[in-house]
């Protein structure tokens, strides 16, 4: 039998309610709330993120950039596995890599690189690199939105040392809010949503700043967009 996903819903509150010892809410709380959730009401934006495209490209970059991630730009996804080996060779890191199953990396000739060694699939903590499909960029902060999925597996934002995000420049936004636009309109909420600025970091010991404390302790973002589109 085929259960809806308002039922589920309210037998999980219904379950929640029970354990609290609370029973339900009255009717103008519960109108009050469903409005609310239809609705997706909106924050005062700020104005840095009110710009033109071009403009939050760059504000994607300095603000990710001022939170130690790197960043490369390239036209389009054939020139992937060159880019990503001139960093692997930059950072003296293994030219193997765990890529997400995504249809757009499916059709890339990684051949072409025979140097580059790739694996589809989820990341395991032998895993050293990552290669990741970005769905947003956050200009307002610049973070990466990573929705879980069946191409896109969170363990590839976890496990591996070194993580590389492929993001087309199109899929930057101005304020998170547009981001969680893009997000509903794409279907059904995924079951995770990451959001990730820069490489794990920690300075909660002594106040020194320690990289991969909690996850990668690199974090790349290759942009897929004519260079063109920033002043």
């Amino acid at each position: 039998m085929k259960i809806d996903n308002q039922a589920r819903k309210a037998a999980i509150l219904g379950s929640i309610r029970r354990g609290l010892g609370r029973g339900a809410l009255p009717a103008d709380q519960e109108m009050m709330i469903a409005a609310r959730l239809a609705a997706h009401p909106r924050q005062i934006i700020p104005a840095r993120s009110q710009q033109d495209h071009a403009a939050l490209i760059a504000l994607f970059i300095a603000n990710a950039t001022r939170e130690y991630a790197t960043i490369d730009r390239i036209d389009d996804r054939a020139a992937l596995p060159e880019a990503i080996a001139t960093y692997l060779r930059g950072q003296n890191l293994p030219l193997d890599l765990v890529i997400a199953p995504h249809p757009d990396f499916d059709a890339i000739d990684w051949a072409a690189h025979p140097m580059l060694t790739t694996r589809p699939g989820r990341a395991t903590p032998a895993d050293m690199v990552s290669l990741q499909a970005g769905f947003a960029g956050i200009a307002e902060t610049g973070t990466l939105m990573l929705p879980s999925g069946a191409h896109t597996p969170t363990t590839l934002n976890l496990l591996p040392d070194t993580e590389i995000v492929v993001l087309d420049t199109s899929a930057i936004v101005g304020p998170y809010e547009d981001a969680f636009d893009r997000l509903r309109a794409a279907g059904p909420m995924p079951r995770n949503v990451m959001l990730v600025t820069g490489p794990s970091r920690s300075a909660d010991i002594e106040r020194t700043l320690e990289l991969g404390a909690h996850g990668p302790r690199r974090l790349h973002i290759v942009l897929v967009g004519a260079n063109d589109d920033v002043e």
